[in-house]
């Protein structure tokens, strides 16, 4: 399973509805997530270009995708951004393979 993480901005209309009938928005995620296999890690709300992010798993990208998707037709954000992260021992092999592709490109112009 990967790791994703999700941040999200409400429209000004969901965040009336908020104020109207406050409350713990955790359930409604996990139930969206575990919905299509994956698992909830976190909600988090935060100041600034964003309004929350969660962290989730999911067994594929095609999953996740389906989570934004789904939320953004909701009409309640404004936006949604998913970005996979990677552990320290991913970025190491990340490199490994950076390292491999560089020797084998060659820069516009060069033969």
């Amino acid at each position: 399973m990967a790791r994703y993480v999700l941040f999200f901005s409400y429209t000004s209309e969901t965040w009336a509805r908020m104020i109207g009938s406050p409350g713990d928005r955790t359930k409604a995620v996990r139930e969206v997530v575990e919905s299509l296999g994956g698992s909830l890690e976190s909600l988090d709300w935060m100041l600034g270009p964003y309004d929350g992010m969660s962290i989730a798993e999911f067994a594929d990208s095609t999953r996740v995708a389906a989570v934004s998707a789904m939320l953004m037709s909701t009409g309640a954000f404004k936006s949604v951004q998913t970005h996979e992260l990677l552990t320290q021992d991913q970025l190491v092999q990340a490199m490994g393979l950076a390292g491999s592709a560089g020797q084998a490109y060659r820069r516009p112009g060069q033969a």
